[in-house]
């Protein structure tokens, strides 16, 4: 498992397409969620990315804070 720095901020589209691509993936025209998926799931993760509920075992996601703060 490929152990990323849990962000403080929100990436948006772009900063996620680079990511995506420093990692190997071609973003083309993925929208946000299934991009974070796919980054989720290569860097050896869970593609839970928006189903928190308000806690997550994975603290060393980079979208960790996103997604706890996102609203339902």
């Amino acid at each position: 498992m490929v152990r990323s720095k849990a962000a403080s901020k929100k990436m948006n589209i772009r900063q996620l397409q680079v990511k995506a691509k420093n990692l190997g993936i071609e973003p083309g025209k993925m929208k946000k969620t299934e991009l974070i998926h796919t980054i989720q799931r290569t860097e050896g993760f869970t593609p839970c990315f928006g189903t928190a509920n308000g806690s997550c075992p994975q603290e060393t996601c980079c979208f960790r804070n996103d997604c706890l703060t996102l609203k339902k």
